[in-house]
């Protein structure tokens, strides 16, 4: 295994230096606009910016600086999990951290160009990127391995931001970069926003290779699996059947026994998971590469672990689940052993339900050598255990609850929680399968990012979160557009509906 270096290529001057874990391209020398990109060579180092925003860094620097989609703060769990049902408020660090928890996003009206709607930008370099591979001299098969790549970041990005301000202004034909057009941020429709994004991931399922020999690459399995994501969500049941069942026919995939191994380094490369965030132990989340600082953001301060002496937050950690979604598992569900709800903590005290604010998160184990702070477990986002979950929901709000679609879940829940298959009373109707759906969802990928889009998709996000406390959420799933894009914008986008 090893780790994606992502280079800033259209630098006058590029060195690229190699690490251990990840694909590692090397350039030296002195390159122009004049001369770059012309080879296969330099094609291949001028598409790498197309993982920019999808690994776990601190951040990097774009017009301002911008986190990661994977990044631990302002990243897909901070983002899609702590505003859920799941997760405990958490007040301590006040700001970001608390609103988030809350549900309440209306404090990003004042974000600066930090924002994720900053990635805008990324979109137009896609589309800049994919006109140059087109005219280039490079063979046909060079050209789509390319520009699958950049499609399929385009694509993903398009398909983040939609969760975040449902569709934002684009940029998919170069003629008009760094032309007035640019200054045209009109939202395009729904349809046509989505249109683009499962355009570009069905030329990326085409294209990208299934295997490619950089782990870390974007895969045929991610493209497909992301296209049944999108169509769900959309509720286009029948294009996320057959993009599920796509995924199902590579042939690649299967479901591993070992539910907590998914999660550990010693065993993060597997059958089940079909694209992760690789990590480094000994990165520090800047410039040398992909970490993992999760354990610091789930133990409690006074938890000590197995390399960690305690977490940043107190008195709990900063993703804390609830009692109440502990108590919804099964108690022989093997998916709750990565909650803790009871401890010594460093002082010698007994903590428990009666003086803790909820079970401790323990995911991602601390394994690591040289065990840092920061650990080395790859962060899955898409396991194979979701085109599964994902089949089944897209068949039953077709079919109701087929004898297929219910033997999906309980291939997952059998093998993974180790409990027995789903009751008849959760495959007595479409509805109720459908909620079993959800709340098997919830025990396989508690903090795995996806937690607020299940709920949005449902219709139960607000009714969840005030059954959860809370009470105090935003008025919408979606984030505000900053202010200052409604400025510049002179009154050509429309700001998220209820802010």
């Amino acid at each position: 295994m090893k780790k994606i270096i992502i280079a800033s290529i259209l630098a006058a001057s590029l060195s690229i230096s190699g690490c251990e874990k990840n694909f590692d391209p090397v350039l030296t020398g002195v390159l122009s606009p004049a001369n770059f990109p012309k080879t296969e060579a330099d094609f291949e180092l001028y598409v790498l910016q197309a993982y920019k925003p999808f690994g776990s860094k601190w951040g990097y620097s774009d017009v301002e600086y911008q986190n990661m989609f994977f990044s631990p703060e302002y990243g897909h769990l901070a983002m899609f999990d702590l505003p859920s049902d799941q997760m405990n408020i958490f007040t301590e660090w006040g700001g970001f951290w608390e609103f988030f928890s809350k549900g309440d996003f209306t404090f990003l009206k004042t974000q600066g160009k930090q924002s994720h709607f900053e990635k805008v930008r990324y979109i137009t370099r896609m589309t800049q990127v994919i006109a140059d591979v087109e005219k280039s001299t490079l063979s046909d098969a060079s050209k789509n391995k390319f520009i699958a790549e950049a499609r399929m970041g385009r694509a993903w990005t398009m398909y983040y931001l939609l969760h975040m301000y449902g569709p934002v202004p684009i940029i998919l034909d170069a003629s008009k970069i760094n032309t007035d057009a640019e200054s045209d941020l009109t939202r395009p429709s729904r349809e046509s926003y989505v249109s683009t994004i499962s355009g570009d991931l069905n030329f990326a399922a085409e294209h990208l290779e299934l295997s490619p020999s950089e782990y870390g690459r974007f895969n045929k399995g991610l493209a497909l699996g992301m296209l049944t994501r999108l169509y769900l969500n959309e509720k286009n049941w029948a294009e996320a059947e057959k993009a599920a069942r796509a995924t199902i026919a590579l042939g690649k995939y299967s479901l591993v026994t070992d539910y907590a191994g998914l999660f550990r380094e010693s065993t993060e490369v597997n059958s089940e998971t079909i694209w992760a965030v690789s990590c480094d132990p000994l990165s520090t989340g800047e410039a040398s590469g992909n970490f993992n600082a999760l354990v610091m953001y789930c133990l409690p301060g006074d938890f000590k672990s197995t390399k960690v002496n305690g977490g940043w937050a107190s008195p709990s950690g900063v993703f804390c689940p609830t009692w109440a979604f502990y108590d919804t598992f099964d108690a022989a569900d093997k998916r709750r052993n990565l909650l803790i709800p009871t401890y010594t903590d460093k002082s010698g005290k007994a903590r428990s339900r009666a003086n803790m604010r909820g079970p401790v998160l323990k995911k991602y184990p601390d394994e690591s050598t040289p065990g840092a702070d920061l650990q080395g477990n790859d962060i899955p986002v898409l396991r194979y255990a979701d085109v599964l979950l994902m089949l089944a929901e897209a068949i039953n709000q077709q079919a109701g609850p087929t004898a297929e679609a219910i033997g999906l879940v309980n291939e997952v829940r059998t093998k993974h929680g180790g409990v027995a298959a789903l009751p008849a009373t959760a495959t007595a109707s479409k509805v109720a399968f459908n909620d079993a759906i959800l709340r098997e969802r919830g025990w396989e990928f508690y903090f795995e990012g996806i937690r607020k889009i299940d709920l949005v998709r449902h219709g139960k996000w607000a009714s969840a979160l005030e059954a959860a406390g809370k009470v105090t959420h935003g008025p919408s799933e979606l984030f505000p557009v900053p202010q200052y894009v409604i400025n510049v914008g002179e009154g050509k986008i429309d700001q998220t509906k209820g802010y």
